[in-house]
């Protein structure tokens, strides 16, 4: 048997966890019907995203001792388009700092 933790993320810093024990080359997919997540949040096994330790894996892929199983939600919005309308919120003032700053920060690594 091995140990391993199983994360669903909910939403922004929201998430369901679980640490099971599960026999010895047990893959993702096992992980996630043996501690219930999929059924307790209406989700199918065929149709999540999963990684383990923040890297995407298959749901086939065999789990070590000690590893965390995470289940992704699709994202809402482009990441990139969300640092631009980010940016676009900041006030002109504020912008030009932080231009200054990191021209500043480069120029003092050189």
């Amino acid at each position: 048997m091995i140990r391993v933790e199983v994360v669903v993320c909910l939403g922004p810093r929201r998430w369901d966890r679980a640490e099971l024990a599960v026999a010895t080359g047990a893959s993702v997919v096992d992980a996630l019907h043996a501690s219930g997540m999929l059924a307790h949040h209406g989700l199918s096994a065929d149709r999540v995203v999963t990684g383990v330790w923040g890297r995407r894996q298959a749901l086939t892929h065999v789990l070590r001792e000690g590893d965390r199983v995470e289940v992704y939600r699709p994202l809402q919005c482009d990441p990139k388009e969300a640092r631009r309308l980010r940016y676009r919120q900041t006030p002109g003032r504020a912008r030009r700092v932080k231009r200054l700053a990191a021209a500043t920060a480069t120029a003092a690594a050189k």
